[in-house]
């Protein structure tokens, strides 16, 4: 039992049961036409069931749905010498389809290892930890939905002779999940870090991205949203361009709440232009960063998370580091969701200005 178990309690094995069950519903539903309960009679149970059992076979490879028709067929189906003198075909549907769940976990483990290969070399693509910045405290935190995430985020200092210690900070969520989402994330880090090595500034960094966007958006359907700053050590100020994004708080030390909206669309819809504003940042000040898929969090009552409780947190936290503040909104995302299976990729960065 320890080793089919990895040492797991019952309470951790029922909670990941749960949701894998969740999960799978989400995945199979999606096909399926449901109707009240109340209104349902005999012959539209019958239907869901026979919707979910194609929606389930079709998820396998035509070979697959063969097997699996055949064994279900031998399983539930009376077959043989009724006086059960002669062989059971009960026990050739029952190999068939362990023979058929062998051959799925054989590519499911074949996905997941090329998946976890992905991941790694996603996770070179983002900074381990956040540069050492004079009077510049920061933190980040990402949570994928999948193994690999469409979210990105960097804070890096940018390698132009005349503003080299000027530092770009960004953070964007590319529409979708998984691979295709990754795939474009991929491609978002590469442009910003090749355009952030020229003069450009972070409105012409922020419209040649765009420009590149459009034309493989595939109509705009593959688009992202973004926030592009640009911060000056020296003289504190932040020039930033909201692409779409969810606004920035910004918490003054004086404890004033103010959002950072000014911009344009999500990159990839429109090739127009961008607006950009600058503002001075001051000891005490934080700034809290986000994907959507902080505030869209989910509990199992398929409540939101919502906007305020990060405002109540942000409120909270005068005297507290950057990374305290991040801690403190991870815990209360993951405390309001609970075992609720996580359905967007979770990316939160957490910036607190020092005394020099």
């Amino acid at each position: 039992m320890e080793r089919v178990t990895d040492g797991m309690e019952l309470e951790q094995l029922w909670t990941s049961l749960k949701q894998d069950a969740k999960s799978g519903f989400q995945l199979y539903s999606r096909e399926i036409d449901f109707k009240p309960a109340a209104k349902r009679r005999p012959r539209d149970w019958f239907a869901l069931c026979r919707s979910f059992f194609w929606a389930v076979v079709m998820k396998l490879t035509p070979a697959k749905r063969i097997v699996l028709i055949i064994g279900m067929v031998l399983l539930f189906f009376p077959w043989g010498d009724v006086n059960n003198t002669g062989p059971s075909y009960h026990i050739f549907g029952g190999i068939l389809i362990l023979g058929l769940l062998v051959l799925e976990v054989a590519d499911r483990v074949t996905m997941k290892r090329d998946l976890q290969i992905a991941r790694e070399i996603q996770s070179w693509l983002v900074p381990a930890q956040p540069p050492a910045i004079p009077g510049f405290d920061s933190a980040f935190f990402t949570k994928p939905a999948n193994t690999v995430a469409g979210d990105y985020y960097d804070i890096f200092y940018r390698d132009v002779p005349e503003i080299k210690n000027n530092v770009v900070i960004a953070i964007a969520d590319v529409a979708g999940k998984s691979i295709p989402a990754a795939l474009l994330m991929a491609t978002f880090q590469a442009s910003l870090k090749t355009l952030s090595a020229t003069r450009s500034t972070i409105v012409g960094l922020t419209q040649s991205m765009n420009r590149y966007a459009c034309k493989h958006s595939v109509a705009g359907a593959r688009f992202t949203t973004a926030f592009l700053g640009e911060f000056d050590p020296d003289t504190r100020d932040l020039t930033y361009v909201n692409a779409g994004h969810n606004a920035p708080i910004l918490r003054r030390a004086s404890g004033a709440i103010e959002r950072l909206t000014v911009g344009g669309v999500p990159l990839g819809i429109l090739d127009g232009g961008y607006e950009s504003a600058t503002l001075k940042l001051y000891a005490g000040d934080a700034l809290l960063i986000f994907t959507d898929g902080v505030v869209e969090a989910e509990n199992d009552r398929a409540e939101e998370y919502g906007e305020q409780r990060l405002l109540n947190i942000i409120n909270m936290s005068a005297g507290m580091s950057a990374s305290e503040i991040l801690q403190r909104v991870m815990a209360d995302v993951q405390m309001f969701t609970g075992s609720t299976p996580q359905h967007d990729d979770i990316t939160c960065m957490v910036i607190k200005i020092r005394e020099r």
